[in-house]
């Protein structure tokens, strides 16, 4: 059967994700650095692979995939690059140590998972990396600094490497969510969740990275890398690519107000 292996799984998005491919058959491995979490979710259902994850660590994400795939006898066919953190509020008023953490679990922590998964994903027909971006990556949005430049890394590494790895057969994909309902819009002052609203649930997030990795023929022949979630990130997105770099500015300052 198919496998995937999801960061930051324990959790919100991760675990709608997990539940989903669960529910289509999958071998599904989460990890994570929330050992309660992880737990809790493996008594929910015995059948889900779990595991501790730093993803800021070289040696715990050669682990991780090592401990998972001697379960799929070497195969893994999707890299879920899930795990992220946000905080919020004005550069200047966050600390040195705050910023790091952004910048290593969201970005260096994307890289370190893709070139950790690569030879298994080399090695799996028809394989998936999946990472998740943000609606932030639009345009930089202020009280979100360093989440939103963290969100472009993403968007950036994605394409770089769905042009470096198509010769290894592994397509990569990126997901484009504005605020869903998880901790992480919860625990943040952001303007823009009010502005905007918080109107995405983890599943509906879970719903893309489902449909990312099962694309159509159309999403093939475009060499598809991106997959908006729902009807705002779409309008904000399609918007920013056709109207004056001036007016995206002013709509962007005006949903940060």
């Amino acid at each position: 059967m198919p496998s995937i292996v999801i960061t930051g799984g324990a959790a919100g998005i991760g675990l709608a994700t997990a539940k989903l491919f669960r529910s289509h058959g999958w071998t599904v491995g989460i990890y994570d650095v929330d050992k309660t979490a992880l737990a809790a979710a493996a008594a929910d259902d015995p059948e889900l692979i779990t595991g501790a994850l730093d993803v800021r660590d070289p040696d715990q994400w050669d682990a991780a995939l090592a401990d998972f795939t001697s379960h799929t006898d070497g195969q893994l066919d999707v890299l879920d690059n899930n795990a992220g953190i946000l905080l919020s509020g004005n550069l200047a008023d966050i600390s040195p140590e705050a910023i790091k953490a952004q910048i290593d679990i969201d970005a260096l922590g994307v890289t370190l998972g893709a070139r950790a998964a690569h030879k298994y994903l080399k090695a799996t027909p028809d394989s998936h990396l999946v990472n998740i971006a943000s609606a932030s990556a639009i345009y930089g949005q202020p009280g979100i600094a360093t989440y939103s430049a963290t969100k472009f890394f993403v968007a950036g590494l994605t394409e770089a490497l769905e042009l470096e790895w198509q010769q290894d057969d592994i397509r990569v994909v990126s997901i484009w969510p504005l605020w869903a309902q998880t901790a992480l819009a919860e625990d943040t002052d952001a303007k823009s969740t009010r502005t905007l609203g918080v109107r995405l649930t983890a599943e509906d997030v879970a719903a893309k990275v489902w449909e990312s990795v099962h694309p159509s023929t159309v999403d093939r022949l475009l060499s598809r890398t991106s997959y908006s979630v729902g009807v705002q990130t779409t309008l904000l997105g399609n918007a920013a690519k056709f109207i004056p770099n001036v007016l995206n500015r002013g709509v962007n300052k005006l949903l940060a107000q």
